[in-house]
């Protein structure tokens, strides 16, 4: 297969988002300079014996079991290791078993139950032991905007279907035991009528489809340039950081004077105001009447001493 027709093959995230709630399993990618590798996917609560036994068989990599944090917690699992030294930082927890309805654990029907009590947000943590044949994953609070990897993609995938964040994974190897990159993926999904589809469209749809700020607290502001302004608290949901918006008149309608600034506390608290970049662009919005200033804060845990640090 050439590579300038492996783009032919490929679909969109919201394709797969479709296919994942019909219950149906799909290929996803990561990029090249990650793992360049493909993972089937489907969503958990559709990981059914026959799902479970396709992918040991045509997949044949390690069945693992995506899900939130929260569900993590939730079931009391501690983490494979505690210092994660991996490339890739994935977050294996303790592997897992279903206390009742299985055998030996190992089986496709065994390993489907397993899934299925593990998703189950009646099922106590008691309905669960370790250690087992199901190896479950730990997604990322923030998914794939925090970290590009197939667990959280799974995770997302599921979500954004309206399903169980969950997700059940496998690697797919070729028949000599190497992984399948792209043109083998993409043969791959074309000899098994599956989606084949990218972690990077994923990505892209989820930060052209979702909001991820939100207004959390306002206020009004007097100022020595240009009087009184409106401020507002956004915060991310992405992580706790909190950011500010200056803003001034009604913003509907024509594009308003918007200036993106990266906060910087030595020049813009104590430095000289007639230079500042930040009152610079106050006093453009204030002669226009209408316009906005979003304070971006450098939330590093030693932002500030590093600033300071410049001075020397």
């Amino acid at each position: 297969m050439k590579q300038a027709l492996l783009s032919d093959y490929l679909s969109s995230a919201a394709d797969l988002v479709e296919e994942a709630r019909a219950g149906r399993m799909f290929v996803l990618v990561d990029d090249e300079d990650r793992e360049n590798e493909g993972d089937l996917v489907i969503p958990a609560q559709f990981a059914t014996p026959d799902a479970v036994n396709f992918m040991a068989r045509h997949a044949r990599g390690l069945i693992c079991l995506a899900m939130t944090q929260q569900r993590v917690d939730q079931l009391g699992l501690p983490l494979m290791s505690q210092s994660n030294a991996t490339r890739h930082q994935t977050a294996f927890t303790v592997s897992i078993e279903a206390r009742d309805g299985v055998t030996t654990g190992i089986s496709a029907a065994d390993r489907a139950r397993t899934i299925a009590v593990a998703i189950n947000p009646e099922a106590a943590r008691e309905a669960i032991v370790t250690p087992g044949h199901v190896f479950p994953l730990v997604a990322r609070d923030g998914g794939t905007l925090v970290r590009a990897g197939h667990t959280e993609a799974a995770v997302d995938i599921s979500r954004l279907a309206g399903l169980t964040p969950a997700g059940v994974i496998c690697e797919i190897m070729n028949e000599d035991g190497t992984m399948a990159r792209l043109p083998e993926l993409a043969a791959f999904a074309q000899r098994h009528n599956l989606k084949l589809g990218t972690i990077a469209d994923l990505i892209g749809h989820r930060r052209r489809t979702e909001r991820l700020v939100r207004p959390v607290e306002q206020g009004v502001l007097n100022h020595d340039v240009g009087g009184k302004w409106t401020l507002t608290v956004y915060a991310s949901t992405l992580d706790p950081a909190e950011h500010l918006v200056l803003s001034k008149g009604d913003l509907r309608g024509e594009p308003p004077l918007v200036r993106m600034h990266a906060v910087d506390m030595i020049n813009d608290m104590v430095g000289n105001h007639q230079y500042s970049t930040l009152h610079g662009s106050m006093r453009m919005i204030s002669e226009a009447g209408r316009g906005a200033v979003v304070l971006i804060r450098d939330t590093r845990p030693h932002a500030l001493s590093d600033r300071v640090r410049l001075l020397d």
